[in-house]
């Protein structure tokens, strides 16, 4: 089974048992067409679910208060590729991308995507032979993306700019 990471659980929310997840995804709403979550590899049926404020906010069987909810603290909240909904032209998720060779337009390899930091502005690693260097996925550093072909194109001197050697 191919999973996609969509989240970390940040903390309980309130005495019965909820939990407040910050999502990997564009958009909070997403979780509401999760039937189940996987926490660190762990299944859990989601009973209750609502996005506010950039956050998710979830009730799962099998975590009936606070004190079960803590021990969620930390943990990687995954699901299934083939139960993630279905993306817009242009978009993509980050596992399609992760291992995609970083090339600048005049087809300069700069290294191999490693990892990718939400953020505000995302934040690229880029494994540069060897040495981990991060960037920040600003207006104009990125120029392409091919999820398919596994390649990333950025303007080679706004790079330079931006990138943390």
């Amino acid at each position: 089974m191919s999973e996609l990471v969509v989240g970390t659980v940040l903390k309980p929310q309130g005495i019965r048992g909820e939990i407040k997840i910050k999502p990997f995804t564009d958009s909070a709403e997403v979780f509401e067409h999760f039937k189940r979550i996987f926490l660190d590899g762990t299944e859990y049926k989601i009973l209750s679910v609502r996005a506010a404020d950039g956050f998710v906010f979830a009730g799962l069987r099998g975590v009936p208060d606070r004190n079960a909810a803590e021990l969620l603290r930390g943990m990687r909240v995954t699901v299934p590729r083939e139960e993630a909904p279905e993306l817009p032209v242009g978009s993509y998720y980050i596992a399609d991308i992760l291992g995609s060779a970083v090339v600048t337009e005049k087809g300069e390899t700069l290294g191999t995507l490693k990892d990718v930091t939400n953020a505000a502005t995302d934040i690229y690693t880029l494994d540069m032979g060897g040495r981990d260097v991060l960037f920040p996925v600003a207006k104009g550093v990125v120029l392409q993306v091919d999820p398919e072909r596994k390649i990333i194109t950025v303007d080679g001197k706004r790079f330079y700019e931006v990138a943390v050697l």
